[in-house]
């Protein structure tokens, strides 16, 4: 392999972009910070002590764009024509989103300037909410798209990713935990044999991805395991985007399933786990089907949505 920033005596070197023609770049990044719906009540009614969060921090992230050949070492300094960052607010889940979009005319490309663009964003959200709150968590700092230069368009991709069943979960009586087993059989029209919620209802298999699951770990919650949210599938990579009411789940080779509800409010004042952290995935995130067609299933098998 051929290093491109190491010169014949093994020093860091700066890529030699002299010979390579200039052309129109975009890069896009994105980023998230886990702030709780304390510190979303106090920025929305201006309570927090150093002033206006999102215009600070966009100045902070366009300044950051600029000066990103001064943090990092080997990178070039290119003119920008154009930086920005949006954001949104998760008021339910607790988190705020920034995007960032920089444009550039030059011989190499923005993604470390739009990813810069990101993080200094988002830190500068921490440093202008930890009055209130210190244990926010940045997380999910990704490239999310380039144009431009040699290498083309890139997006990048986890929305593409197979889907697929992590965990099979269980509890054989009402009132218990469900535990998680190696294989089950479905059946139709009722739901997974052996599990004491199965039956005629529209709510026969409860489903929940991963995903889903490591938000909760971002609020705080420890020990999570397959079953904690009573879900009877953990699924990993399956697109919300794509499921509404009437979607169908394809799993393994013979298991079909419909998305029967989406969504289920917690027993009384709330779950245990909404009771401990303050918020709950199932009832915005979690799924519920009919079975369609039964078979047996185990972890690993491939899910396919059909949209008809």
């Amino acid at each position: 392999m051929e290093f491109t920033h190491i010169d014949k005596d093994g020093l860091p070197k700066m890529v030699d972009v002299t010979s390579k023609e200039p052309s129109f770049r975009v890069a896009r990044a994105s980023g998230k910070i886990f702030v709780g719906k304390d510190v979303i009540e106090a920025i929305e009614n201006g309570l927090l002590p150093k002033g206006d969060v999102f215009a600070t921090a966009k100045i902070a992230a366009i300044n950051a764009a600029k000066k990103t050949s001064e943090l990092i070492p080997l990178c070039h300094n290119i003119f920008l024509s154009f930086v920005d960052v949006s954001y949104k607010i998760n008021r339910e889940e607790g988190y705020i989103e920034a995007v960032s979009e920089v444009k550039t005319e030059a011989k190499t490309g923005a993604e470390m300037e739009a990813i810069t663009a990101v993080v200094i964003f988002l830190e500068t959200v921490y440093d202008m909410c930890k009055a209130v709150k210190k244990d926010m968590v940045i997380t999910d700092i990704r490239l999310i798209e380039k144009s431009g230069g040699k290498s083309g368009h890139y997006i990048f991709e986890s929305e593409n990713k197979t889907a697929k069943v992590v965990s099979i979960n269980i509890s054989r009586q009402k009132g218990t935990p469900k535990e998680p087993v190696s294989e089950a059989i479905l059946i139709e029209d009722y739901g997974i044999e052996g599990d004491a919620h199965a039956g005629s209802s529209h709510r026969q298999v409860s489903l929940l991805d991963i995903s889903s699951i490591k938000k909760m770990q971002q609020y705080g919650l420890k020990g999570l395991c397959f079953g904690k949210f009573a879900e009877n599938i953990t699924t990993e990579n399956l697109d919300f985007q794509k499921i509404s009411l009437g979607t169908k789940l394809k799993i393994g080779d013979n298991v079909l399933l419909e998305i029967s509800q989406i969504g289920k409010k917690c027993h009384g004042s709330g779950c245990e786990i909404a009771k401990s952290v303050g918020v709950c995935i199932m009832p915005k995130e979690g799924l519920f089907a009919k079975v369609l067609k039964g078979g047996k299933i185990k972890a690993g098998d491939i899910i396919e949505i059909i949209n008809e």
